[in-house]
């Protein structure tokens, strides 16, 4: 399978993390249900993938309110990146969005830019040999709204000193394509694990 990039001449690519540059979306539902198991709090993996982008604790306040439960938040997100690092080791980029990281890295800027905290970004990212590859991360915690608002993707369009129509984004989370076209950006759509494994297989 081969990624189709929109045409322009692009002055910055501005990636997700999770199931964009590393296919950890797997990996991050088992650690969800385990963490929110413990609570008897269910998250069906539709749902998974139709958030993917939010900040975690953004989410777990979002199944709080709807289910009516008192998750401590801190520790419910703490428990869950756990159990995701537990996991690591199974940890691989995806190929597609892997080779364009290779073949434009030293001629225009990177940025990696998630729902997900520094510390799990960063674990996962040289966990595959990757960290070193970006200019500049804007995580959990950068900014005040989250996916699908722009704000992520223009902060670091600001940071690396670029104008947001001169960036090319990377995402596979609908939140996520939305936030980079609210700001104005060009957009690639990474097509999630199933997907991929469908149109590899065809």
């Amino acid at each position: 399978m081969e990624l189709k990039l929109p045409e322009g001449d692009f002055k910055a690519y501005l990636f997700d993390c999770d199931g964009t540059i590393v296919d950890s979306m797997p990996l991050h539902f088992v650690a969800w249900s385990r963490a929110l198991g413990e609570h008897g709090c269910p998250f069906p993996e539709e749902r998974f993938y139709a958030w993917g982008g939010m900040p975690v604790r953004a989410i777990i306040e979002a199944l709080n309110e709807e289910h009516g439960l008192t998750m401590p938040v801190e520790q419910t997100a703490h428990t869950k990146e756990l159990y995701y690092t537990e996991m690591i080791e199974q940890l691989q980029a995806v190929p597609e969005v892997l080779e364009h990281i290779e073949q434009q890295h030293g001629r225009i800027p990177f940025a990696v830019v998630s729902g997900s905290t520094r510390d799990s970004v960063e674990i996962s990212l040289r966990t595959l040999g990757l960290l070193d590859r970006f200019d500049t991360f804007i995580c959990a915690g950068d900014y005040a709204k989250g996916k699908p608002d722009p704000e992520p993707f223009l902060t670091a369009a600001l940071r690396l000193g670029v104008k947001p129509e001169e960036c090319l984004v990377f995402e596979d989370a609908e939140v996520g394509v939305a936030a980079a076209r609210a700001a104005g950006m060009a957009v690639v759509k990474v097509p999630l694990p199933h997907e991929r494994r469908t149109q590899t297989a065809g």
